[in-house]
């Protein structure tokens, strides 16, 4: 892709400190874009909105939200942790579209791109609470997406897996021989996507290239969640 791709593109990343934000915005930054890196949690129910009204209508707005995930037995989840993974995941989506779609209505212009979890792809034992948050996330996308196409606006996501990034693969599990061997025997590709391998692919649904994808879902997970 050319470095000028995305020259002159304002593009918001949310908990840009976090998951895939740090390589997300180093990526688009070197192609061009104008970057907000945002690190609120945007925990609070009005939040997202205030988020919007500070920094205006952004080009595209990459939805990058995560947490650690639960590891909790599905008998065990409790409604602090059920709770947790909806608010920290899910509603702040819902909150943050509600906000900017109007202005690229208005605008007849835009881009939403989730950065989502292949966990909603593929059963996981001791995922439950975390695979129905990004379940909901990946739903909403792909309803709104087509929704939004004939004001052209594109909404997509990506669901991830197994994928370099300091939030669920930091260095102390990717050196555990245990995750290793899982790797070579889950994984097709053998190893993680290298977190510049996932970035480019953003910026490239970040660019004026990607202006035919509505609602979709594009698995990236070194074939884990289409084996």
């Amino acid at each position: 892709m050319s470095l000028s791709s995305l020259q002159g593109k304002r593009i918001l990343v949310t908990h840009a400190d976090a998951f895939m934000g740090p390589a997300i915005c180093q990526t688009l930054r070197a192609q061009g874009a104008e970057v907000i890196a945002d690190t609120d949690p945007l925990l609070d129910i009005d939040a997202p909105a205030q988020l919007i009204g500070r920094v205006g209508t952004p080009d595209v707005l990459v939805a990058n939200l995560a947490l650690p995930a639960p590891n909790t037995r599905a008998p065990d989840v409790d409604e602090q942790e059920w709770q947790a993974v909806f608010d920290t995941m899910v509603h702040p989506l819902m909150r943050l579209c509600k906000a900017v779609l109007p202005r690229m209505q208005s605008r007849q212009a835009g881009k939403i791109l989730l950065i989502g979890s292949a966990a909603a792809l593929r059963g996981m034992k001791r995922a439950s609470s975390y695979s129905a948050a990004r379940g909901a996330q990946l739903a909403y996308i792909q309803a709104i997406g087509v929704e939004m196409a004939p004001d052209n606006i594109q909404i997509n996501a990506i669901a991830q897996n197994f994928v370099d990034n300091p939030t669920y693969f930091p260095p102390e599990v990717q050196a555990n021989p245990r995750f290793q061997q899982r790797l070579a025997n889950e994984v097709p590709l053998g190893r993680l996507v290298s977190a510049e391998e996932d970035a480019e692919f953003v910026a490239y649904l970040c660019s004026d290239a990607a202006n035919c994808f509505v609602g979709q879902v594009f698995p990236l997970s070194g074939g884990w969640a289409t084996r």
